[in-house]
């Protein structure tokens, strides 16, 4: 009788720490792919702000101002050409 419980005893620590492993296992996997989203945000985030670092040093050069000129306020140079497409 004595024997059965230590056998019985053992098992069930057995079967906890096999618990305790897949649990553990499920927790690391559900961590590293947690990992690997924000590491994607992050080297998003970086290239947005090296874009935004490029349109910085670019602000006050003639280049600059004029294409914002021409995206957004429809400017352009005196005898410039200028192509509509009635398509659209």
């Amino acid at each position: 009788m004595k024997k059965f419980l230590k056998y019985t005893f053992f098992v069930l620590i057995f079967i906890y720490i096999i618990h305790i492993f897949i649990t553990q296992q499920a927790t690391l996997n559900s961590y590293t792919t947690e990992s690997k989203e924000y590491q994607s945000q992050i080297d998003d985030a970086k290239e947005i702000q090296a874009e935004l670092n490029d349109t910085i040093q670019n602000l006050n050069s003639s280049e600059y101002i004029e294409e914002e000129a021409r995206k957004k306020l429809d400017m352009y140079l005196p005898n410039e050409r200028v192509y509509i497409d009635i398509t659209k």
